[in-house]
């Protein structure tokens, strides 16, 4: 390779993908699929069990890596929980009210946020891990009015930022005790 046709020095491209660690491969795949709508795509036999979850659009880059069994066990013999160091994925998103919907279909917890001085909206969700899920959406195009099933007009509401409902930063909800199963969206 010659000096003209080699990348111009050390770059970050974009988020390549995130790896995950489960106990419970089945449920972890349930949340990022039916949930969050990622779509499983082939993944190459690493010799432990796993699964790597792809944006649905045709093409779509699998940016979620899940494994579980074999290196996603600690000396306990269990996968650990929680993000530890890192606090949070984000992920870009459309459909703030959808997802609404789908974490109380669910039975999912979450927060709702507005990122101040900027029309961003968030939602903050936990993986079966105990893994906090940042999904980001351009408030600008998420409000309006949404049509019912009888044709009558309602408008959207804006994030919740209530006590209880509004995310609060270093604050955790996540209860694994009471985390639903998901395992009943793969029927």
């Amino acid at each position: 390779m010659t000096a003209a046709n080699r990348a111009p020095g050390a770059a970050i491209l974009g988020l390549f993908h995130i790896a995950i660690k489960t106990s419970n491969l089945d449920a972890t795949r349930a949340f990022w699929c039916k949930v969050l709508g990622l779509k499983e795509i082939a993944r190459p036999d690493f010799g432990y069990p796993g699964a790597w979850l792809a944006c649905p659009q045709p093409g779509g880059q699998a940016i979620i890596h899940v494994y579980a069994g074999g290196p996603a066990l600690g000396p306990e013999g269990i996968a650990p929980a929680g993000t530890a160091a890192i606090d949070h994925l984000s992920v870009a998103c459309l459909g703030f009210h959808d997802y609404v919907a789908r974490f109380k279909a669910a039975g999912l917890a979450w927060r709702e946020f507005i990122v101040p001085g900027t029309s961003l909206w968030q939602l903050f969700v936990y993986d079966p891990s105990g893994v906090q899920i940042e999904l980001t959406f351009e408030g600008s195009i998420e409000g309006g009015a949404a049509i019912g099933p009888d044709g009558t007009s309602t408008e959207l509401p804006l994030p919740d930022m209530s006590p209880g409902r509004g995310y609060v930063a270093g604050a955790s909800f996540f209860d694994p005790l009471n985390y639903p199963d998901l395992l009943t969206l793969l029927n």
